[in-house]
């Protein structure tokens, strides 16, 4: 189950008396029950791919809904077949640099203004021309 209570698909069991859980790359899901001294494996992760990813409807919450556009979903392990691997307590972030997107914005912010006040200098100059003649 997520955090938010949904269910994961494949169902995996944890045993009673699990003291740890690990999930290798290749989403192999593994519990450490008191008094054994290795891991069992208890079930296995699979990861689903669409043909089209920006046809994925928004749910909310980190959630995404199959559509037409994104077409069915392929499912399979994690690392075979292009799908990426998981990688157990990290967290992914955003891949926008801050730093570098305020910078851009200021150049475009100043940029715009310059442009502005290059059309009103022209304005005021075919002004003073119309009144000229």
């Amino acid at each position: 189950m997520t955090a938010d209570g949904y269910l994961v698909i494949p169902n995996i069991a944890i045993p009673q008396g699990t003291t740890s859980i690990t999930v290798d790359s290749s989403g192999q899901v593994q519990a450490q029950v008191a008094g054994q001294t290795n891991p069992q494996t208890v079930g296995q992760l699979t990861l689903a791919v669409f043909a089209n990813e920006a046809g994925l409807s928004a749910l909310g919450q980190n959630l995404l809904q199959e559509t037409q556009a994104s077409g069915a979903a392929t499912t399979a392990n994690p690392g075979v077949n292009d799908t990426g691997v998981i990688q157990q307590g990290f967290l992914e972030t955003s891949n926008v640099n801050v730093v570098n997107e305020i910078t851009n914005l200021i150049t475009a912010q100043r940029a715009y203004e310059m442009n502005s006040k290059v059309i009103e200098a022209s304005d005021q100059m075919q002004q003073t021309l119309t009144n000229m003649r």
